[in-house]
């Protein structure tokens, strides 16, 4: 009988054992979830993030010279310079 008590009590606190070696391995996957991000990681994110705008601000810059290079306004204002400078050339040349 004693010998009986002495294995219900050793499984007892074997399983007492199990579990909080289960309940530390839950606490230690929760605490890695919600670890914040290093100053590091941070710093990398910005620069991605500042590094995507500065080209997509690059993109809309280069976009809207090129429409502004072809509009009508553009072109007619371009001729009218032309004109211009021919007649002051003309002018002078005489």
């Amino acid at each position: 009988m004693i010998y009986e008590e002495d294995e219900t009590e050793n499984a007892a606190n074997m399983r007492l054992y199990l579990a909080v070696a289960a309940l530390m391995l839950v606490l230690l996957a929760h605490a890695e979830a919600q670890e914040e991000p290093t100053i590091e990681q941070h710093f990398a994110t910005f620069q991605t993030k500042v590094m995507e705008l500065g080209k997509d601000l690059s993109e809309k810059a280069t976009a809207a010279f090129k429409k502004l290079e072809e509009s009508e306004f553009a072109t007619k204002t371009k001729s009218w310079f032309d004109e211009q400078m021919t007649k002051l050339k003309d002018t002078f040349s005489k």
